[in-house]
This record gives C-alpha cells, structure tokens and sequence, in this order.
C-alpha cells in the first residue's frame, strides 16, 4: 500500500489580495476548502499545511490538517518554488520517520475542487501506471483566436491561424489549472521538466471547479459560485 501524502502551501501574506489562503469564502478561511475536500477523499496518509505564520497553522490545525512544523524562512519569500517547498517538507517528515511513495500538491487557491476531483485523479494514477496527474480544463477562448500586436495596433495577419477554420473546426486547447498536481514521490529527483513528460496524463475538470484565486474578481467569482450553487457550504 503506498502512503500518500497532500501538502497545501499557505504561505503568509499575499500582494495580489491580503492574506487570501485565510480570506472567509462564504464565511469559511479559503484553505479550510482544500483541507476538507482532501480529508474527505480518504486518499491520504497526511494532510498537510505548509506555513510560515503561527497563525495559519492554527486555522490549518482546527480544520484537521498536520502542521508540526513551520515551512522556512527561505522558502517564505515571494521567488520560493512550489516545487522547492515541496521537497523540503518531505525531507522534515523523513526526519520525523515519515516517508511516502506519493505526494499531492494541492493550492488553496483552487478552493472549488472536490473530494471526487482528488479521488478522480488517483484512480487515473493508477489505472494507467502514471508517474504524475495533473489538473487541466478547457480554455474559454481558442488560443488561435489571439495573436501579438505591433506598436501601431495594425491588426494585418491577427488571424492567419484560424481564419481560415470556423469556431467549431478549432482543435480543443487546455490550461492548467493548479488544482491537482499528483505525483509518485520518484519524481521529485528529477528535472521540473519531467513533470510533464510521458509518465504524466492530465485529469480534465469542468471550468466551474477550476477557479484559481489570485485577486479580488477570482474572489468574488468563487463566492457567486458557492453562494448560487449551494457548492459545499456546509
């Protein structure tokens, strides 16, 4: 049985919007979404918050995740890697004697993901032997509808990609969304690019739960979500 392990990086502060992984989201901090939809999958040996903030980890803590210890000053600043605090919070956990094959990544700022997404995601793991899954969904608008533009705003040639194919002839075009990245811990020693090489399959999520959270507008669009939907209120 391989043990499994989420991390949720809350780090403290935000320039885009003010302590935004604690922000009430209809009337709950935005991590404790990521905390319960990973608890409740039942996929995990640990859920844990990486944070610098005392009180972070309090909030982390009441909500059920692991906290039992505060992520580094280094890895605190606004240039630290995702991918750096995720290695470092493994290699606490292996001095605490806790060593997982499989490791989450999951971002608070994509409070709309469900336990369903985390456990849709690990069945795709396995089922196809994967080194990695990672969260995508469809863009809104076909990248091939969007083009540079010169100094003058001429518009000549803007779209010689699709102008010669309708809407509905376009291929499909897919963002990451940073909802899920799930990944056997191996991977972790390799290049960031290995992220995405064959071992890595894309588990695809409607646009309604793929919200990332960077500002105001991402903030209120999440809440008009829950609050229309009635989308894990409780």
């Amino acid at each position: 049985m391989l043990k499994h392990i989420a991390i949720i990086p809350a780090r403290s502060g935000s320039k885009g919007l003010k302590d935004k992984n604690i922000k009430l989201l209809a009337g709950k901090p935005m991590v404790a979404y990521t905390i319960e939809a990973a608890k409740q999958s039942g996929i995990f040996d640990c859920v844990h918050v990486s944070t610098d903030s005392d009180e972070y980890a309090r909030i982390a803590r009441e909500y059920g995740a692991d906290v039992p210890f505060l992520r580094s000053d280094e890895l605190s600043s606004d240039t630290a890697g995702s991918w750096d605090v995720v290695r470092w919070t493994m290699a606490q956990y292996a001095k605490l004697g806790q060593v997982f094959d499989c490791v989450t990544l999951l971002q608070p700022t994509s409070p709309l993901r469900t336990d369903e997404d985390i456990q849709n995601a690990y069945r795709l793991l396995q089922e196809k032997q994967a080194d990695a899954v990672v969260g995508v969904c469809e863009m809104d608008h076909s990248p091939l509808w969007s083009n540079t533009l010169p100094e003058d705003g001429n518009m000549n040639g803007f779209l010689d990609r699709a102008a010669n194919a309708g809407r509905q002839k376009l291929p499909v075009y897919y963002r990451i969304n940073g909802a899920v990245y799930m990944m056997k811990a191996a991977l972790l020693t390799q290049a960031e690019n290995a992220l995405y090489g064959e071992g890595t399959y894309a588990y695809i999520m409607p646009k309604q739960r793929s919200i990332d959270i960077d500002d105001e507008f991402d903030f209120a669009i999440a809440e008009t979500i829950i609050d229309k939907f009635d989308f894990r209120k409780k």
